[in-house]
């Protein structure tokens, strides 16, 4: 997105509106990354220049929260950068300066000054590395310039807030270009470089304002520290100021020189690799594929998930599988395999080293459908699933099946009909997760509609692998049928059984049910009744960016997520809009319509289109996590979500692309067709 706000019929510039709140984000591949608004003020305990994370991707601690900077001329002193301070003081006025924003490649800015003298100023992430370069360069000059910056630097848990204390450390290390601080014992040494000076002047600033933390009824102010200020002479247009910000100190001494052309290095080559992306919609994939030890993973969502497990075997299909990626969809799955335990496998690896945790009844189904996809596109080029590896995820699968089928953890277990029962009482097991203390909100323990459609479809992968495992699907495909149609309603039952007492249904009226008629690889549903199932939910549950989680009219339906954690956590499925969600039900919009290519070409104008509006909304380039129930169904959550980007992209490549012959090799056809 590009916001050019200059120009206009008077001839003066003009601005970006202050409270814009858009967010942009630089992720480093490790699971770090620096982020923060267009307007540059931050908004989020999460918005920092260098967010790290020390055990890749977890251990994230923020080293440096934010700057400011001003810039002096002879006609006075203009503020480069917009702080929010408590009660709610906005200082200084950088923001009034900006004429224009884009964050293709990257974030940058331009402001014009009162003087005329034009900055642009660029935020870029070196990938790999981690390393956040900023450089300010003098577009326009009105005569000599000097730039100053100061840090704002913590060294705290990037889920907490940092209050002025005396353990706080302002020693500074300064060796040519490098200036060194350790904040705090145990913490990773803070190296910012620079070709400027570096003037030590130790301050607190406090009570910085968080304003996104505020709605969200969290804690809302915290107190940075300040060791000095860094400054720059800028005298001709071109003249660079550069920053370099890296967690650790480099090994080797470095001039002001070295660091202006590392920058200007970085800066090419960081280029170059954006733009060998075939789409942006490629290029923001690529910030949720990190690393995890020696391997890789998706980081479920930014800026306060990790990996988790159900959010990683859904996201992976957009985000690797089509998209061609499919060497790291093998190392992402393959490392999954050795996790499996009683057949399931853990729904989070949490930070800080925790156990892993199992509560999630459909991730180790969801990893089936993925393992799946895999295996059929083996054999395509670039695949490269060896013998032993096709042999690894084929052994997960039965591990699974199996694993589930003769009964695991929380009361999961195959019943007579070929069903799968799950649950037990203060355990929230499906991705429909949220509770408030000790009361899981959506508890729908017995056999919820989407964990049999996913059972099914491992039942048909696991039959592939293994023929006895024939009969126990085709028991399951009938009983799905006769247990959740309702022909009153025109539609499916969103678990029965309820509570582990058979004959029992649940009809409130939810999206999951769309599972069993797209999205999946297998259908349960088709005809009349499917097409019944997809108006219902296009009635009463489609909006303009992804399905509400409860209809209008059920009861304790939630217009708006909005207030404390128990306020938010009490919406969050019950009518909460969740984008990734038009994945599946496109998919069995077009199923429905015999997904011709007139149908394909429909639903990207109807469904598409909205979802594509959206990446200049939130998190530019990227799909929010969820969104009000109501108009104008306002993101909300995460504005950088795994999963819905990655529907998104499987929307695009896979569901509603134009069919192409088949590369697969004869050797893939005869195992996996």
């Amino acid at each position: 997105m590009t916001t050019n706000t200059t120009g206009g019929d008077s001839g003066q510039p003009a601005h970006l509106h202050i409270d814009d709140q858009t967010e942009w984000l630089e992720a480093d591949g490790l699971g770090g990354f620096a982020s923060g608004t267009t307007a540059g003020v931050r908004t989020r305990r999460y918005h920092a220049l260098l967010l790290t994370a020390m055990t890749p991707p977890t251990g994230r601690v923020v080293l440096v929260n934010g700057f400011d900077a001003w810039i002096d001329t002879r006609a006075g002193c203009f503020g480069l950068s917009t702080q929010r301070y408590a009660p709610d003081v906005l200082y200084p006025d950088g923001a009034s300066h900006i004429t224009s924003f884009t964050h293709d490649p990257w974030p940058t800015w331009q402001y014009q000054l009162g003087d005329g003298t034009c900055v642009t100023q660029e935020i870029f992430v070196q990938h790999g590395v981690g390393a956040t370069v900023l450089v300010w360069t003098l577009t326009r000059a009105a005569g000599p310039a000097r730039l100053r910056v100061r840090p704002f630097l913590s060294g705290r848990d990037y889920h907490a807030l940092h209050h002025e204390n005396g353990a706080f450390r302002f020693d500074a290390q300064q060796v040519a270009a490098l200036v060194a601080f350790r904040p705090y014992d145990g913490l990773s040494a803070i190296a910012l470089l620079s070709n400027g000076a570096y003037r030590h002047a130790p301050d607190w600033y406090r009570r910085f304002l968080y304003s996104a933390e505020r709605q969200r009824g969290l804690d809302d102010f915290e107190d940075l520290a300040t060791p000095g200020e860094f400054s720059w002479t800028l005298t001709d247009p071109g003249d660079q100021a550069v920053w370099i910000l890296k967690a650790g100190a480099p090994g080797e001494q470095q001039t002001a020189d070295d660091v202006l052309a590392f920058a200007n290095h970085t800066r090419a080559a960081e280029r170059r690799r954006r733009e060998s992306f075939p789409s942006p919609l490629d290029r923001s994939a690529d910030a949720y594929l990190v690393q995890r030890g020696q391997g890789r993973t998706i980081v479920a969502g930014y800026p306060w998930f990790t990996d988790w497990g159900r959010d990683t075997f859904i996201a992976i299909r957009g985000l690797c599988l089509a998209t061609g990626r499919l060497g790291e969809a093998r190392d992402i799955l393959i490392e999954w395999a050795g996790a499996v335990s009683e057949g399931m496998l853990p729904n989070r690896f949490p930070d800080r080293g925790a156990a892993s945790e199992f509560n999630a009844v459909d991730a180790s189904l969801w990893y089936v459908v993925a393992a799946y996809e895999l295996l059929r596109l083996n054999g395509r080029p670039g695949t490269v699933l060896s013998v032993p590896q096709q042999e690894a995820l084929e052994s997960a699968i039965l591990q699974i099946v199996g694993g589930y089928a003769a009964g695991t953890r929380f009361g999961i277990r195959m019943n007579h009909d070929g069903l799968l029962s799950a649950g037990v009482p203060g355990m929230q097991l499906t991705w429909m997760d949220a509770r408030v203390g000790d009361r899981v909100i959506t508890p729908r323990i017995g056999k919820p509609v989407e964990v049999e459609a996913l059972w099914v479809n491992a039942l048909e992968v696991a039959a592939v692998l293994e023929p006895n495992w024939r009969d126990p699907l085709e028991t399951a495909r009938l009983a799905f049928i006769d247990r959740f149609w309702n022909e009153k309603l025109g539609r499916l039952a969103d678990v029965v059984d309820v509570d582990h007492t058979p004959g029992t249904r649940d009809d409130t009226f939810r999206p999951n049910q769309i599972l069993a008629v797209g999205g999946l690889p297998v259908a349960l549903v088709d005809g009349a009744r499917a097409r019944r199932i997809v108006d219902a939910v296009e009635q009463h549950l489609l909006t303009p960016i992804g399905l509400r989680s409860l209809a209008r009219g059920e009861p304790g339906y939630a217009e708006r997520y909005e207030g404390g954690p128990a306020a938010r956590d009490t919406a969050y499925h019950q009518g909460t809009v969740w984008p990734w969600l038009i994945g599946p039900f496109v998919d069995a919009w077009v199923r429905v319509r015999g997904n011709t290519a007139n149908v394909r070409r429909q639903a990207r104008e109807r469904f598409m289109a909205p979802l594509l509006s959206h990446l200049a909304s939130a998190g530019l380039g990227h799909v929010s996590e969820i969104a009000d129930a109501e108009p104008p169904f306002a993101p909300k959550g995460c504005p950088f979500q795994a999963w819905s980007l990655g529907e998104l992209l499987r929307l695009d490549r896979v569901v509603l692309a134009e069919p192409k012959r088949s590369s697969r090799t004869a050797k893939a056809k005869q195992s996996w067709l």
